[in-house]
């Protein structure tokens, strides 16, 4: 009975684990038509654009 229990909290605390790993481990640039960038409010690319530039900056991801 014990085992069990045991068994079934580790498998619930496995499932709350986050993905690790560095930013150029995890992350790849985002690139988008010009259709959907004009679709976008200013923040929003913004956003995307700092994505891009910290992936150059860390990863020597190409413009």
């Amino acid at each position: 009975m014990v085992k069990g229990l045991t068994f079934a909290a580790a498998l619930a605390l496995a499932g709350c684990q986050t993905a690790g790993g560095s930013f150029c481990q995890i992350s790849s640039p985002i690139r988008l038509s010009a259709e959907t960038v004009d679709h976008l409010s200013d923040p929003e690319v913004a956003d995307i654009l700092a994505h891009n530039e910290k992936g150059q900056r860390l990863c020597s991801w190409k413009p």
